[in-house]
């Protein structure tokens, strides 16, 4: 089945759902980066109503949206109006879905259960790891089944009221955490984010040190350069691609906006109405040298020996000892990294090699966010947003896992410091009645770009190793998917 009718089964099998009333996958470079100013936008409830002559659906959306915006303001319950002073009295068991196997299995989420329950010790919660999260989720969304809090998964913004219960506005919201635009809709947040990434790339001193790399490359010349000296002059193997674990292959699309061409609006504003996101802009930047990179370390052998047999999990001390030179993943992986053997102070982070006009950027945004399931009772919705707030502001997770802190005025981990020197963006919102395109278009070209598109990545491993397709090839390919897209959805072109 090819991933449009498996896009049209999932939004068929959510919108079935919607109609019985169900409920329900990714720094201190400067200081705290905090979320981007919100692009002004109409509510999503002012928009419904002006339509109600055309249907008796969407009158019943705007209604929804109105009550939810509605319950959101007047602060009835609301992440900044909760105190968690208060409630300690509370009595409640609630569930939450993750997709924190490895935390899961060793014990840290229960070690961080049993601190909350020294707060709140009549507030009970289970928990259950799921390894597939990303299909998975969405699956226990159709059907219901998933308890009181999960991280959302890829659904439509124009679904969130259905599935969750709005935390709090955006304008309240904003004020005292990070990144929380990204499941923002018609005014308020469905969504918080229970850690932050930089986009960077993990690395070995040693090895750097060992290959006679004294700086950090900054552009991709450069860090092929430092591949090749790797492989010269170490056992390390220069870049892991990660290939066989797949849904690692996606982390190289979070370099395709401000991290590339150092502006902010291009990933959620500017990217859907471009012609030609992937053409070649001849100066070292953009997502054509973002996947360039991967390329050229595959045929120039710079990666494993045999790429479909990568192993996530043991090449997490590979890189710890040395084996391995370079791996790209968000700075979620960082601590994971350090944890897997007996050198945590070989494991370095670094900015992507890519720099605009003399300039580095970093982009920093939101991981996976907690939501709420909006069909719980109302008990068990006060025990889950004051679960939420506890984990954000009290357990130090994000802290722990070298995230980049949610919360303003948050410390952030040491890893950070060769961000020096860079700026450190987020990525704007989506323009007001544009909130969909990205995900209509990533679904009408297959190219899900930072939406699980593993196998277009996958591909130019493939193709950079076998030599059976050349790079240009490739991405002259998905400018034709990307403007076909376009066409079919009437997006109009504008850069």
């Amino acid at each position: 089945m090819n991933k449009k009718k498996v896009l049209a089964l999932v939004t068929a099998t959510t919108m079935a759902a919607s109609l019985i009333g169900c409920g329900s996958g990714s720094d201190t470079a400067a200081t705290n980066a905090d979320s981007t100013e919100k692009t002004e936008t109409e509510s999503s409830t002012e928009e419904a109503a002006s339509e109600t002559e055309t249907s008796e659906e969407a009158s019943d959306e705007a209604a929804g949206d109105a009550e939810s915006t509605e319950t959101a303001q007047a602060g009835e319950l609301s992440y900044t109006s909760l105190s968690l002073d208060d409630n300690k009295d509370l009595t409640a068991s609630i569930k939450f879905l993750h997709h924190k196997t490895d935390r899961e299995e060793d014990g840290t989420i229960a070690n961080m259960i049993a601190e909350f329950n020294k707060d709140f010790p009549g507030i009970t919660v289970t928990t259950e790891a799921v390894t597939d999260y990303a299909d998975d989720a969405l699956l226990r969304l159709s059907t219901g089944d998933w308890g009181d809090i999960m991280f959302i998964p890829a659904v439509d913004k124009t679904d969130l009221a259905t599935y969750f219960m709005p935390l709090d506005t955006f304008d309240n919201l904003s004020k005292e955490l990070n990144f929380v635009d990204n499941w923002e809709f018609g005014g308020n947040c469905y969504g918080i984010p229970y850690m932050a990434n930089a986009q960077g790339m993990l690395y070995n001193k040693k090895v750097f040190e060992d290959a006679g790399i004294t700086e950090l490359p900054k552009t991709p010349d450069d860090f092929i350069a430092a591949l090749e000296a790797i492989k010269d002059k170490t056992d390390a193997i220069p870049l892991y691609t990660n290939y066989a674990a797949g849904w690692t292959m996606g982390a190289w699309d979070a370099y395709v906006g401000c991290v590339s061409n150092g502006d902010n609006t291009y990933a959620n504003q500017k990217l859907v109405h471009t012609k030609e996101p992937f053409a070649d802009p001849g100066d070292g930047t953009g997502a054509y040298n973002v996947y360039k990179i991967l390329y050229d370390a595959c045929a120039k052998g710079l990666i494993e020996d045999d790429y479909t047999t990568t192993d996530w999990e043991g090449c997490k001390g590979m890189l710890n000892r040395g084996e391995i030179g370079t791996m790209v993943l968000g700075s979620w992986a960082y601590a994971q990294m350090q944890e897997a053997g007996d050198t945590p102070e070989n494991v370095g982070y670094m900015p992507f090699p890519i720099t605009v006009n003399g300039k580095q950027y970093v982009n920093a945004g939101g991981d996976y966010n907690y939501c709420i399931n909006v069909n719980s009772s109302d008990e068990n919705k006060l025990a889950s947003l004051i679960f939420v707030k506890w984990m954000v502001e009290k357990s130090n997770w994000c802290y722990n896992e070298g995230g980049y802190t949610v919360v303003k005025g948050g410390k952030n981990p040491e890893m950070y410091s060769a961000f020096d020197g860079c700026e450190v963006l987020s990525d704007q919102a989506a323009l007001s009645g544009e909130e969909t395109y990205l995900n209509d278009m990533n679904s009408e070209s297959e190219l899900s770009i930072n939406a699980g598109g593993n196998d277009k990545v996958q591909r130019i491993v493939e193709a950079g190793a076998t030599g059976s397709e050349s790079f240009d090839d490739i991405m002259a390919d998905w400018n034709k998917k990307w403007q076909d897209a376009q066409e079919e959805l009437g997006i109009e072109v504008l850069y």
